[in-house]
């Protein structure tokens, strides 16, 4: 019954999804004999250690998410991956829960959980009624970057917290700062001012410094607004206003091999000549930036740009690219001509 559970344990069990520890249940004044008779009965069930469900049915996930908290006690908060799926840093839910505590303490893991040791941890924030503590948004920014795979991935991480207009550029430095030890720390100090200016993802990164800048190219304006002919709003990945230029990106990183990448090319050389939009997908910029440079640059030239392109290195082909693109143009007006 519910009545025989005291007041103050019935508080926290609803703001933590209905999961209490059992240190709680003692501390609000049940007794040991109590606690068990609710488990033989089977009105409480065990989740972890000392951690019981006070419902039936289904563990939620939120349910799941304040006992893994509750399992780990004092100090425990919800990070990396877990902590990005309730900031809404990430769309994409963990297998695992992550859960990071202080450095000094030690726990046991179980199925499902992984445990961090932190030196770093803020403690002392009082989080919202029913919202299971976590690292904060930049903190856990960091945390996913020290524990990427590989830079794109903590490119991506870092893009995201601005993209989704979470993270803020001064505290962010202040974090990474503080850090005794960080993965890729001089290429952050990169990455962050422009995530701040409208680079949103890695895609948009490895553009701008290998496209863009690398080859000396004016740089185009960043998550430009527009209205589609819906009505709603939307942006536009680089415009170059000057020359009536914008460029879009496609983030996806495979691609069906049934002309797509031939037709896009065909697209973006009609463009050079007519056109207003030039499309750029993870292989035109991560392996032909100097071939996509050359075609953006034969398309700036051709409204009026003035500069020169610059190799980005000896190797680069950038220059043999121009010709082609320029050359692909020509064929492109030709034909409009017939």
């Amino acid at each position: 019954m519910i009545s025989d559970i005291p007041p103050r344990l019935l508080e926290q069990a609803r703001s933590q999804a209905g999961v209490v520890a059992r240190r709680q249940a003692i501390q609000a004044g049940m007794s040991k004999n109590g606690i068990t008779s609710k488990v033989t009965s089977g009105r409480w069930r065990h989740i972890y250690p000392g951690v019981y469900a006070t419902f039936t049915g289904p563990i939620t996930r939120a349910a799941r998410l304040w006992a893994v908290v509750l399992y780990v006690g004092k100090g425990a908060q919800l990070s990396h991956e877990t902590a990005a799926e309730i900031l809404r840093l990430g769309d994409q839910r963990s297998s695992l829960i992550h859960v990071t505590i202080p450095a000094e303490r030690r726990v046991r893991a179980v199925r499902g959980v992984v445990i961090h040791r932190s030196s770093y941890l803020e403690a002392g924030w009082r989080f919202a009624r029913g919202i299971p503590p976590h690292t904060w948004i930049e903190e856990t920014i960091t945390d996913l970057v020290d524990a990427a795979g590989n830079f794109d991935d903590a490119v991506g991480w870092v893009t995201a917290g601005f993209q989704r207009k979470l993270a803020g550029e001064a505290r962010l430095r202040q974090v990474m700062a503080a850090r005794k030890k960080l993965r890729w720390r001089t290429r952050l100090d990169e990455i962050i001012p422009m995530a701040a200016a409208g680079t949103h993802s890695p895609l948009e990164y490895r553009y701008d410094r290998d496209v863009e800048r690398a080859h000396g190219l004016p740089p185009a304006r960043r998550q430009v607004p527009f209205v589609k002919p819906d009505g709603t709003r939307g942006y536009r990945d680089r415009c170059y206003d000057q020359y009536n230029l914008v460029v879009e990106l496609d983030g996806k990183r495979f691609h069906d091999e049934d002309g797509g990448d031939r037709d896009r090319r065909r697209d973006n050389n009609a463009t050079i000549i007519a056109g207003a939009t030039l499309r750029y997908d993870w292989d035109d910029v991560t392996r032909t930036p100097c071939e996509t440079a050359a075609q953006l640059f034969a398309a700036l030239r051709a409204r009026g740009y003035p500069g020169t392109l610059k190799p980005c290195s000896a190797a680069c082909t950038a220059r043999a690219g121009r010709r082609e693109s320029i050359a692909a143009a020509g064929q492109v007006r030709s034909g409009a001509r017939m």
